[in-house]
């Protein structure tokens, strides 16, 4: 990134606390944009802040300032493995745990009157439970593909819990899944996450350029537990009160759509606010997506965060809305 993103990236404040088993847990802020308002974000797997530089400055444009962190075991976070690359998580409640004390001790003390959380696909699900368990905290949510459930064959569904549950055991120390391997760059003609020929090559070159940022497949151990954890999202949708706004891809592979729609009627059904909107076209990582897919999704999500800062009372949003 070049230019004014560059810029205000430069203005970033980065610090570290200690997570769940003492694992470091890194975390960035863009502040002095806005005493009252502060969005969250909560990226994916294999992911890290700095990935998000563009959608930063935009946050910061528009009157906001940004908090994000790396989960353990990927970014500028502590590893939990001497194989750097594996994708491990202990227990899926650790992340959730790790963004609890990121709230209490770096964002809540900082003295904001309203507070946004947005968590694209892993970090989706880890919203997704924090709200469960902290209904109180935040004014409105966003969810980007969140992974609600795995896409995976019919005929699979069944036993791939169990299949990785065994898989794990087998292992003598965390090692990945069967079929997975380490980092390697996909092509981009054969790549299933965005249609933006630049915003996915800058990507790339961003983890060539930092080695450490590196990640490939996920353990045993973190299929079984996101596969249970994204089970248990929809499970305990009913206890989410804050407004959220679903944003779904309709050429998504790597998420179920289906587990979405389901989360989204069981927060309404326990009396809360999901408000689901398609993006037709568009691939699982919309926010790094073509502008016709990734600029509708933006806009909802800005509209979702001022809306709900005014306190209205109704969706701005129809339920199942589209956007090409």
């Amino acid at each position: 990134m070049a230019g004014p993103v560059a810029e205000c990236w430069a203005q970033r404040h980065q610090g570290q606390f200690e997570g769940v088993s003492g694992v470091p847990i890194a975390w960035m802020s863009l502040t002095g944009f806005n005493p009252d308002k502060a969005i969250v974000l909560v990226n994916g797997r294999i992911e890290t802040f700095h990935k998000y530089q563009e959608l930063c400055w935009e946050l910061t444009r528009q009157g906001y300032d940004v908090f994000t962190l790396d989960h353990r075991g990927q970014g500028c976070s502590g590893r939990m493995t001497p194989d750097t690359q594996l994708g491990h998580v202990e227990e899926f409640s650790d992340y959730v745990a790790d963004l609890h004390t990121f709230v209490e001790t770096v964002v809540k003390p900082a003295g904001y009157r309203q507070h946004f959380i947005l968590g694209h696909s892993m970090g989706g699900t880890v919203v997704s439970l924090y709200l469960a368990q902290h209904p109180d905290f935040f004014d409105a949510a966003a969810l980007s593909a969140p992974m609600h459930g795995i896409k995976i064959s019919h005929w699979m569904k069944p036993i791939a819990s169990p299949l990785a549950r065994v898989a794990e055991q087998l292992q003598r120390q965390p090692s990945y899944a069967p079929g997975q391997v380490p980092y390697y760059p996909k092509p981009f003609a054969d790549n299933p996450l965005s249609q933006s020929r630049c915003r996915y090559d800058w990507f790339r070159q961003l983890y060539e350029e930092n080695p450490n940022f590196k990640l490939g497949g996920p353990s045993s151990r973190w299929v079984w537990q996101a596969l249970a954890a994204a089970r248990q999202t929809v499970e305990l949708a009913s206890q989410i009160h804050c407004p959220i706004l679903l944003l779904q891809n309709s050429e998504d592979t790597i998420v179920d759509n289906r587990a979405q729609n389901v989360f989204c009627q069981r927060v309404q059904q326990g009396g809360g606010h999901c408000h689901l909107k398609v993006i037709q076209g568009a691939r699982h990582e919309v926010l790094f997506e073509q502008d016709r897919f990734r600029s509708p999704a933006i806009e909802a999500i800005l509209t979702h965060f001022t809306h709900e800062s005014m306190g209205n009372a109704e969706p701005p949003l129809a339920a199942n809305s589209q956007a090409g």
